[in-house]
């Protein structure tokens, strides 16, 4: 499937399972995961990441992100995991 099968360019969200999801969650979470493994992040800006992958994970779930791809870095993990 072409990514303009899934997400026209004209269309920026798509609902999936009751959950609606944005152009982009994808490229937002792992700009997120980023973040949190970068050692000289600040602290605020971990918290932004993190609560941004946290508000990032239903529509991540509900297009079975995790259900094809594993999380190999272990902090994020927990976090994908604990929510």
């Amino acid at each position: 499937m072409k990514a303009e099968e899934m997400l026209p360019d004209n269309q920026n969200t798509v609902e999936i399972n009751g959950v609606t999801i944005r152009k982009g969650s994808v490229g937002a979470f792992l700009a997120s995961a980023r973040v949190l493994s970068d050692s000289r992040v600040s602290e605020s800006d971990r918290v932004m990441a993190r609560r941004d992958i946290v508000e990032l994970l239903p529509g991540l779930r509900a297009m079975g992100l995790f259900e094809v791809f594993q999380v190999r870095n272990e902090q994020l993990r927990a976090l994908v995991e604990s929510c």
